[in-house]
């Protein structure tokens, strides 16, 4: 590869179509040839325990998920994130209450996701469960080669990095969104929400009985409604909109035997938000 120095013979760069751009300039981004985004592992499912409404259960909802997700792993090779919970918000409520950063919260809040994640991949040692870091992704192809199911913590590792947020120091970036920026990492098959409703309302069932279900809504649609509630973190419709490869999640009751199953299948049991750029 040429190795051209400017005129002023400051600086010597390499040639390469972005040879010299600051990349913050408008028309440049949108002009780039870009090739279609490679989907690394294709045929992973990805599922998401949640931690409130699951594994904050315990005995009473724990197994029976961890078992039919065990079941099932001989005929899917899945990729099992874990959320924080009710643990989680009371370290949020604390570190607000002491004046801690975002970055410190960012960092409250992986450690209670990986603490989920270390009991479910526990729950799931008969059927190969083993959990993983962020640094061992490009490795699941070894896991799947023994049998093992991966589980990982959902929490984005951006911890002491994570962005300043608007609204009380929590971090906008939390377990929901790391598990959708993990399905469009891997070029996922199936991203998919396991909680303890049927999927999406326009308000919180458990607080408003006049809720409405929600079977299927596009990112856009649901931006623009605003909703007073969402059983997944906002920013995961944005991040659903940019991802070249994540058509679609899916939000299901995993204390409904089955469903897991079903949605593995490909079939349609909870909400399905989808993007229409796709």
């Amino acid at each position: 590869m040429a190795l051209i120095r400017e005129k002023d013979g400051k600086r010597l760069h390499i040639k390469s179509k972005l040879m010299g751009e600051s990349l913050m300039g408008k028309d440049l981004l949108n002009n780039l040839n870009v090739a279609p985004q490679r989907k690394l592992f294709p045929d992973v499912n990805i599922m998401k325990v949640g931690g409130q409404s699951i594994s904050d259960r315990g005995a009473k909802a724990l197994p029976q998920v961890v078992a039919e997700i065990g079941a099932n792993r001989d005929k899917h090779k899945m990729l099992v994130t874990t959320g924080g919970g009710t643990r989680s918000r009371h370290i949020y409520s604390l570190g607000m209450e002491l004046g801690m950063p975002t970055g410190m919260m960012g960092k409250f809040g992986s450690a209670i996701s990986e603490q989920n994640a270390l009991m479910v991949a526990t729950l799931l040692s008969q059927w190969g469960g083993i959990q993983i870091g962020s640094d061992q992704i490009l490795e699941l192809s070894l896991y799947y080669d023994q049998k093992a199911i991966p589980v990982i913590p959902a929490m984005p590792p951006y911890d002491l990095f994570s962005i300043p947020s608007k609204n009380g120091r929590i971090p906008n970036l939390r377990t929901d969104s790391g598990t959708i920026i993990l399905a469009d990492l891997i070029g996922a098959k199936n991203c998919i929400f396991i909680k303890d409703e049927k999927g999406l309302f326009t308000d919180d069932p458990k607080k408003n009985p006049d809720a409405v279900f929600i079977p299927k809504i596009s990112a856009e649609e649901l931006i623009e409604k605003d909703l007073p509630d969402l059983a997944i973190e906002r920013v995961c419709l944005t991040i659903l909109q940019d991802s070249e490869v994540v058509n679609s999640i899916q939000i299901i009751n995993g204390l409904e035997e089955g469903n897991i199953t079903r949605a593995l299948n490909g079939e349609h049991v909870g909400t399905i938000i989808y993007s229409e750029k796709k």
